[in-house]
C-alpha cells in the first residue's frame, strides 16, 4: 500500500513538473510532507526527509532532461564544467545547513522560497537577455555555483529556478540556459541526496525504509512514476496556453508556500 502511495506521488509530480515546466521538487516536497505527516513520522524530521527524498529523485529525472537536451545539442558543457565543482561542494554543505535547522525553520525557508517563485511566475517576469554580456571568469562561476548549489539542496530542487536567470543575466539564450541548467540539476541532486544521507545516518531517525534523511520506498515509487508521466504532462502542455499554465502555477505555490509559513510559525 505504501509503495502505491508514492508510485501515485511520483504520477502527480511527474506529469505537473511535464506540464508547467519546472523540476518536480516544489510538487514532491509539500506532497511528501502530508504523507508523513499522516503516516505518523517524528514531526522533528519529517520535512528533511521531504526534502532529501526529493533531491534524489531528481537524479533519475535529471539524467533523462539532460539526454534530451544533449541530443539537441543546447548544453554548454563548458559552463558545466565551471559551475559543478561549485554545485556539488555547495549542495553537500546546503545539506548540513539544513541538518543543523529546525523542521519548522526548514518549512518556513521553504514556504517564503515557494511565496517568492509564485510572485515571479504570476508576473511574467521574462528575463532580458543582452547578448553582449558574457558569462564571468571560471572562479566567479565556481562560487555562483556555490551559491546555487547550498540553496537547491535546501529547498530540495534541482535548481533550474536559479541557474536559468543566472545564464540569461549573462547572456545565455533561454533554450540553452535551461539545457545547461537540466545537466547541472545532477550533480545538485546527487551532492544533495548524498549529503542528506550522510548527514541523517548521524541522527537517531526511527523512521522505516530510510537512509539518513532518504525514504528509499518513496524515492523508488516517485522516480520510476515521475520519469513516465512527465513526458505525458509536457505533450498536454503544448496544448494550453503558456500564460495559464505560469498563472495556475503560481497560484499553486502560493497556498503551498502559505501553508509551509503557517505550519513554520505555528
Amino acid at each position: 500500500m505504501e509503495l502505491i502511495i508514492y508510485l501515485l506521488i511520483g504520477a502527480i509530480a511527474g506529469f505537473t513538473a511535464g506540464l508547467f515546466g519546472v523540476g518536480g521538487g516544489l510538487i514532491i516536497v509539500p506532497i511528501l510532507y502530508i504523507v508523513f505527516t499522516q503516516m505518523h513520522y517524528d514531526p522533528n524530521v519529517i520535512m528533511h526527509i521531504a526534502v532529501g527524498t526529493s533531491l534524489a529523485t531528481i537524479i533519475v529525472t535529471s539524467i533523462s532532461s539532460v539526454t534530451a537536451h544533449h541530443k539537441k545539442g543546447a548544453v554548454l558543457w563548458n559552463v558545466f564544467r565551471n559551475l559543478a565543482p561549485g554545485l556539488v561542494l555547495g549542495s553537500f554543505f546546503g545539506a548540513g545547513v539544513a541538518d543543523l535547522l529546525s523542521g519548522q525553520h526548514l518549512q518556513l525557508i521553504i514556504g517564503v522560497f515557494a511565496v517568492w517563485m509564485s510572485y515571479k511566475m504570476f508576473s511574467g517576469a521574462h528575463a532580458v537577455i543582452d547578448p553582449n554580456r558574457h558569462l564571468p571568469s571560471a572562479p566567479l562561476q565556481f562560487i555562483a555555483g556555490g551559491g546555487i548549489g547550498v540553496a537547491s539542496a535546501i529547498f530540495g530542487i534541482g535548481g533550474g529556478s536559479l541557474t536559468v536567470p543566472y545564464l540569461n543575466r549573462h547572456g545565455v539564450v533561454m533554450q540553452k540556459a535551461v539545457a545547461t541548467s537540466a545537466a547541472c540539476g545532477l550533480p545538485i541532486a546527487i551532492a544533495g541526496a548524498v549529503g542528506f544521507m550522510w548527514f541523517g545516518a548521524k541522527e537517531q531517525i526511527n523512521v522505516p525504509n530510510t537512509i539518513g534523511y532518504v525514504h528509499i520506498y518513496a524515492f523508488l515509487g516517485i522516480s520510476a512514476m515521475s520519469f513516465i508521466t512527465a513526458k505525458l504532462g509536457a505533450k498536454v502542455a503544448h496544448r494550453l496556453s503558456s500564460a495559464m499554465l505560469k498563472k495556475s502555477f503560481a497560484g499553486l505555490l502560493v497556498v503551498v508556500g502559505c501553508y509551509f509559513i503557517y505550519k513554520g510559525l505555528i
